[in-house]
């Protein structure tokens, strides 16, 4: 980019901020501009921990635990807390409330050197949150408020951040109301249009919606990141070179499905293969893992890895991920790639 289109992007950014002020939204951002490699939009919410929860109390009584502790959650703010303590340049467009949960997940984005110009902050609505029980044997129930998330729509998003990346990661399909289907189509298309690589990630869609919402997205995905859970769903296939194929029909480049435990799965024209997971001695905390996974992907694939060794990337960073509470396993990537003997 010339130092005149630099000056452009500063000035039109400057003008967004000041418009979307004016219409009493809060634009959290640094003073100093910078052009991130990878940008991402999506879900951002505070995920209250409750362990452990082996039964809900009666009405008016009370049930005493081990710990209550405060996350970061959602899967933009996940995977991009994950790029940042990589170390890879990222920044993050979303909504977030004018509370306490909002400042917190601004901090901790603040903590990792993410820029946080793309975040609005809506005072009319709270920030997303999800109250997660923990019971005994270590399985998960959730409380979600939708939020700040719900309220997210196309008129919130600065395309002048997004216009400086390579990469704009959406992440996920199916918790973004506002965004969800043609919104999300017509964005990722804007994205490609700007000569910026689009990928996308999905979740459980508890209201049964799936492709209806998924398949106007598809022709506008570069780099496609499911579970394969969510893949069986979506495809209508049970294996995973058919659930690939189904997803590459509508032109999508790179298929890479998130098997778990069992590592993942990748497939492009001229590539297919699965690679196992890393041994873990102990999981510690599962919350995070596949955003941790597609963080380790992204930052391998902008940082111009060939697939196969993105993908062995992507499992270290998972395994890193699951091996220590929240997302604290991460470390760079050059210490990811000695505790995982990562050739190169």
């Amino acid at each position: 980019m010339s130092k005149e289109d630099t000056w452009a992007v500063r000035f039109s950014t400057l003008a967004w901020k000041l418009l979307a002020e004016k219409n009493g939204l809060l634009i959290y951002h640094d003073e100093e501009f910078h052009m991130p490699d990878i940008v991402c939009l999506g879900q951002f919410t505070a995920d209250v921990v409750v362990t452990p929860v082996s039964a809900l109390p009666e009405k008016g009584k009370a049930i005493f635990v081990n710990n209550i502790s405060l996350h970061n959650g959602g899967c933009a703010c996940n995977t991009a807390v994950a790029l940042g303590k990589l170390g890879i340049d990222t920044a993050v467009v979303g909504k977030v409330g004018c509370d306490t949960f909002g400042d917190f997940l601004i901090k901790v984005m603040n903590d990792v050197n993410l820029d946080t110009s793309g975040i609005v902050r809506d005072c009319s609505v709270n920030t997303s949150t999800t109250t997660v029980l923990v019971s005994p044997d270590g399985e998960r129930s959730f409380l979600h408020y939708y939020g700040g998330n719900a309220k997210m729509s196309e008129d919130d998003i600065n395309y002048d951040i997004i216009k400086t990346a390579k990469i704009l990661h959406v992440a996920a399909a199916f918790l973004v109301p506002g965004l969800d289907g043609e919104p999300m189509a017509r964005v990722l298309k804007k994205a490609q249009q700007m000569g910026v690589k689009t990928s996308l990630d999905t979740a459980w869609d508890a209201e049964g919606r799936w492709m209806q919402l998924l398949e106007p997205c598809l022709r506008h995905i570069d780099i496609f990141t499911p579970s394969i859970e969510e893949a069986q769903i979506l495809s209508g296939k049970e294996h995973a070179s058919e659930i690939a194929e189904v997803f590459m029909g509508y032109g999508i480049n790179m298929v890479v499905l998130k098997l778990g435990s069992e590592g993942c799965y990748a497939r492009t024209l001229e590539d297919e293969f699965t690679l196992p997971a890393f041994k873990v001695e102990k999981v510690v905390d599962t919350l995070g893992a596949g955003d941790s996974f597609v963080a380790g992907f992204l930052a391998a694939t902008v940082s111009g890895w060939n697939l196969r060794k993105a993908c062995k990337f992507a499992n270290a960073v998972g395994a890193a991920c699951v091996s220590a509470k929240g997302s604290s396993g991460i470390k760079t990537i050059q210490e990811i790639i000695e505790s995982y003997h990562i050739e190169p």
